[in-house]
């Protein structure tokens, strides 16, 4: 259940979230959407106050988002969210690219008959939400929700963390274009597919899906470079 932080602005924090958890979950999504901008600092103080927790969390989920690449720390100067450089989308691509259509496969092969079914029930989720007209915005965090769904299908603690730090990088710079790009539902809508077929244990077909979801991801960026 949520947690009450006396701040109608962020998120509550949940019963099963340490403090610390919590301010690496509001931060992260954050950085990630640019609601904190590429180059602002970030005070130990200010952000205790805003999030209702003590500062002791907030350094603490403070190295953890500088190891994922979101802020920067320099000594006696302070700590900063981390520029966003659209130079990295090859090489960030380059990278999802060996890796999520091998995390999409591994969920299709090793994948609990539970998992599955939740799979199946989140695909017409999607399903519905996108028949809703989401803002782009929404769009894009239903995107991150399905490629978190599949990291963790796949059932390897270090592939998810993997995936998940550059799936992060890949949408900050999603955000950073987000306003120039057409509607992207028929983007997204790719993931009901997928999360079919991961659920139907057809880890090739699955690959194939994702490699194309990736490349034209890519592509949906550049074109508005």
């Amino acid at each position: 259940m949520p947690v009450e932080t006396g701040n109608a602005d962020v998120p509550a924090r949940q019963d099963d979230e340490t403090y610390a958890d919590y301010a690496y979950r509001v931060l992260c999504d954050e950085l990630i959407v640019l609601d904190i901008k590429p180059g602002e600092p970030l005070n130990d103080e200010s952000l205790s106050r805003r999030l209702g927790v003590g500062r002791t969390p907030i350094r603490e989920a403070m190295k953890r988002l500088e190891s994922d690449h979101l802020v920067v720390a320099y000594p006696r100067r302070g700590t900063f969210a981390s520029s966003v450089d659209i130079t990295d989308l090859a090489e960030i691509s380059e990278i999802r690219q060996l890796l999520e259509p091998a995390a999409s496969a591994r969920a299709a092969r090793v994948a609990s008959p539970r998992t599955k079914q939740e799979l199946r029930e989140f695909a017409r989720e999607v399903e519905q939400l996108l028949a809703g007209r989401l803002a782009q915005r929404d769009l894009m965090r239903l995107d991150m929700r399905v490629h978190r769904a599949i990291y963790r299908a796949a059932g390897s603690r270090h592939l998810e963390d993997v995936l998940i730090r550059y799936d992060n990088l890949a949408t900050r710079i999603w955000s950073l274009v987000l306003e120039k790009l057409p509607p992207v539902s028929e983007h997204i809508a790719q993931h009901i597919e997928l999360l079919e077929i991961i659920a139907d244990g057809d880890p090739e077909a699955a690959a194939r899906l994702t490699s194309k979801h990736v490349t034209e991801f890519e592509n949906l960026i550049r074109a508005v470079l």
